[in-house]
């Protein structure tokens, strides 16, 4: 196969149905990967404070290495992407983020686990901007918003596999094995990306065209791209907070192991389906309402678990795991309302950089906050924060002229 060639049809503007197809795939699998490996670290994170002796700021200070070095790099992938190739910059960051699971399933102490975690952020950081760029690119004018609604509903299946996968192997192996596999599977990963693609010139495979002045394009928006950058921000650092710390917060409430990788896999499946319904009903309801509804259910579900038995979270789980990823569907999708198509993939690696690199800092910040006041207060404090996405998701629906 070719690489990735968004090639227009004769006298039309647009791209084939195959190619974008192709586009979508590609995208899709590149991303079930990516996300599977970053959240398959929650599972781990447990396993890694009770060998290493870890505190919970500790603990969360690792989670933001990873998380650091993916949203540190979006911007700068993006740019390397475009003149390197599309093609290789996804398999080098593919290899990158499996070389950071073997290295760490090899570490023999705290910071050489702390260095793998910063490698496998730098692999991961490459995926979110190529990609989505590509797609909001590949259908641009025909449903943009449903297709990378798509692409990161493909994310979160990859979030449910591979974490319930590696708790079924921890069953079996010891976690370093574990971590080594999941490396393998990586690199195996990388070198089909790599046959699949078959990486070409740089001209031939860069993702973002020039504007054709015989189209309107999209007049930028920098308040309406400000206010979904905040929201994004917030909503990013909630999720990536609770997820961190669930898992502390069952095993304080007796969950064993396997019954922690199945909590995490209940909410990722509730993500799923979050984001695929969501992104449908950003499109038809509009960004107010959806945004509202789901992160008013966030806060709810959250500040509702500190108090109630083992028993009776479980089932909460997915319903707090589609508000919980409802929002970021909606938010991507209206990233390509707000820039035009030749500044899109700049826009993209902007908004990711910020919204995971919020996902770096609230671990920390809200195991610093576990450490002191329990990780009971630290999930309130999460639930009265995310509330604030309200009063801007309502000044964003203005900029967006959203009457829906």
């Amino acid at each position: 196969m070719t690489s990735i060639r968004l090639r227009a049809a004769p006298g039309s503007t647009g791209i084939g149905q195959r190619d974008r197809r192709r586009v979508l795939w590609v995208t899709c699998a590149v991303h079930a990967l990516h996300d599977g490996f970053t959240d398959t670290l929650y599972l781990l994170l447990p396993l890694w404070q009770a060998e290493f002796a870890l505190g919970y700021a500790a603990v969360g200070a690792l989670r933001s290495l990873y998380t650091a070095a993916m949203a540190g790099l979006q911007v700068p992938a993006a740019a390397t992407a475009r003149r390197i190739g599309n093609s290789f910059v996804l398999v080098a960051g593919t290899m990158l983020a499996a070389a950071g699971y073997l290295l760490a399933g090899s570490s023999s102490g705290f910071i050489m686990l702390a260095g793998a975690l910063i490698l496998g952020g730098i692999g991961s950081s490459t995926q979110h901007p190529i990609a989505s760029s590509l797609v909001a690119q590949a259908y641009d004018a025909q449903g943009s918003r449903t297709a990378l609604t798509t692409y990161n509903f493909a994310g979160d299946l990859g979030k449910m596999a591979l974490p319930s996968a590696t708790g079924v192997a921890l069953l079996l192996m010891p976690w370093r094995s574990a971590a080594l596999v999941l490396g393998m599977i990586g690199m195996a990963t990388a070198l089909a990306i790599a046959f699949l693609l078959k990486t070409s010139r740089p001209e031939a495979d860069r993702p973002t065209p020039l504007p054709d002045p015989g189209i309107d394009q999209p007049a930028p928006s920098r308040d309406g791209f400000a206010l979904l950058l905040a929201i994004g921000i917030i909503d990013s650092a909630t999720r990536m907070g609770f997820l961190t710390f669930l898992p502390f917060l069952l095993k304080a409430k007796g969950a064993s192991l396997p019954t922690v990788g199945l909590a995490l896999v209940l909410v990722f499946a509730g993500g799923a389906a979050g984001k695929l319904v969501c992104g449908f009903l950003g499109a038809r309801i509009g960004v107010l309402a959806t945004v509202v509804a789901t992160e008013g259910v966030t806060a709810l579900g959250i500040a509702t678990l500190s108090p109630l038995p083992l028993g009776a979270i479980l089932p909460l789980l997915p319903a707090i795991g589609v508000a919980l990823n409802g929002t970021s569907s909606v938010l991507y999708g209206t990233v390509p309302e707000l820039a035009p198509a030749h500044r899109r993939q700049r826009a993209f690696g902007l908004f990711y950089t910020g919204t995971i690199g919020a996902g770096a800092l609230s671990p920390a910040i809200y195991g610093l906050f576990g450490d002191i006041f329990g990780i009971s207060v630290a999930m309130v404090l999460l639930a009265a924060i995310v509330l604030v996405t309200l009063p801007l998701a309502w000044r964003l629906s203005w900029a967006l002229n959203d009457k829906k």
